[in-house]
């Protein structure tokens, strides 16, 4: 015999978890299970597969109702003693639509796309991302601690996609500007318009496009601290760095810290140096293919 489903309105839900039912609604409205509309609470596609129906009562009228089976993910929010924030409340509090919000989160290597949903990496544990997957067909999805609204690098990026001024870009060009990279300006044009600092990153950046791999120049690293790589390469989440000052002490001293950095998170780096350059064609494919990029 099949056992009858319960289904308990969320009012009703919130007194049995111990929580008032704003929190829980909110809490819902966070995980992406219902949303706002016109001063009325609907239930979303996700909140469906998660075992959300819509009742009707004769006096109340309609209402949305829950399988049991829904304290299962919400339990996970209440024993972590702080409201998780799932992608779609992340793009409610940057102002950007929800179907951008995990690609961004996946280009700062929080997240990496998996066959079927989203996966948190090593690096998104380590800023308050929670694995989770859907009951009813396996499906991963990401949650976060309420932490991530402060993180520095994703501000920073929010401000970026948004087409405003990072607020430390100023202070970085007091600090790292100072030395290295006032000594080289970048002053040479490659092909696909990026100005960069030697004739080396020139060569290499236009490699790059004439490769049709996709990159970025001195993009800054999704940590914390103010480092910024020489190139960045979104598929496959690959960092590039050009040594070319083997000579000089400071230089050494920064290559150093790099090189701990990139250790420190995990973060995956092909590294070039002067006898690099000279034999690009051969050197960059075979170690590109190490991370999975093949070029053309």
């Amino acid at each position: 015999m099949t056992e009858k489903v319960k289904y308990q309105s969320t009012t009703a839900l919130s007194k049995e978890m111990g929580l008032s039912a704003k929190v829980l609604f909110e809490v819902m409205m966070n995980n992406g299970l219902i949303s706002r509309e016109n001063d009325t609470w609907v239930l979303t596609e996700q909140g469906k597969v998660n075992g959300g129906i819509i009742k009707h009562h004769p006096q109340h009228g309609s209402f949305i109702a829950w399988d049991e089976k829904i304290k299962d993910v919400l339990d996970l929010t209440k024993d972590n003693e702080e409201k998780l924030i799932s992608a779609i409340g992340l793009s409610k509090h940057f102002g950007i639509s929800k179907l951008r919000i995990n690609p961004i989160l996946s280009e700062l290597g929080l997240l990496q796309k998996g066959v079927k949903g989203w996966l948190v990496t090593k690096l998104g544990e380590s800023v308050g991302g929670k694995q989770f997957e859907y009951d009813q067909n396996g499906v991963p999805y990401v949650c976060w601690e309420s932490s991530i609204l402060t993180n520095k690098r994703l501000n920073e990026t929010m401000e970026e996609f948004l087409g405003e001024e990072a607020k430390d870009v100023k202070e970085y060009n007091k600090t790292e500007t100072v030395g290295f990279r006032e000594k080289f300006e970048a002053t040479h044009r490659s092909a696909d318009g990026h100005y960069v600092r030697s004739r080396a990153e020139m060569l290499i950046d236009n490699w790059l496009y004439m490769s049709e791999i996709v990159h970025a120049y001195e993009r800054k690293l999704p940590i914390e601290e103010d480092v910024y790589c020489d190139f960045y390469l979104p598929v496959g989440k690959v960092y590039i760095e050009f040594w070319g000052l083997e000579n000089d002490a400071k230089y050494n001293d920064r290559k150093q810290l790099k090189l701990e950095i990139y250790k420190k998170y995990g973060f995956k780096l092909i590294e070039l140096d002067d006898k690099d350059i000279l034999n690009l064609d051969d050197i960059l494919p075979k170690k590109l293919l190490k991370f999975g990029i093949q070029a053309y």
